[in-house]
């Protein structure tokens, strides 16, 4: 179990760390960075709190404590996904409005242009 503990930890820090590099060269923008590192602190906290893991596995009536920590991890990471997947549906519905707003306006400016050729 020491060796997942330490293979979490080092995950976590990685993750961390990617993300505030990413973060700095504005490969990653402020609001979403915020759900990787809470992700990431998140792990780093249960693979560093054994006494919790262990109370965590009793709660969710788990026997081996490093599939209750694999549960959790995925549970975090699905949470994370389900954000971004709001996020994502969100910004395909504004594209597609954007979209219709630009096609009305060359409608639009198109017709101008041929009612000026005609006077």
């Amino acid at each position: 179990m020491d060796r997942l503990l330490n293979v979490m930890t080092a995950f976590s820090i990685g993750l961390i760390a990617l993300v505030l590099v990413s973060l700095r060269r504005a490969h990653i923008r402020v609001e979403y960075s915020v759900a990787w590192l809470a992700a990431g602190v998140t792990m780093l906290i249960l693979s560093q709190a054994p006494e919790f893991l262990f109370r965590t596995a009793e709660f969710l009536g788990i026997s081996y404590p490093p599939v209750a920590l694999l549960v959790m991890v995925l549970f975090v990471f699905l949470v994370v996904f389900y954000r971004f997947s709001i996020r994502i549906s969100d910004l395909k519905d504004a594209n597609i409005a954007l979209a219709q707003r630009v096609a009305i306006l060359e409608y639009r400016l198109q017709s101008s242009h041929e009612v000026e050729k005609a006077e």
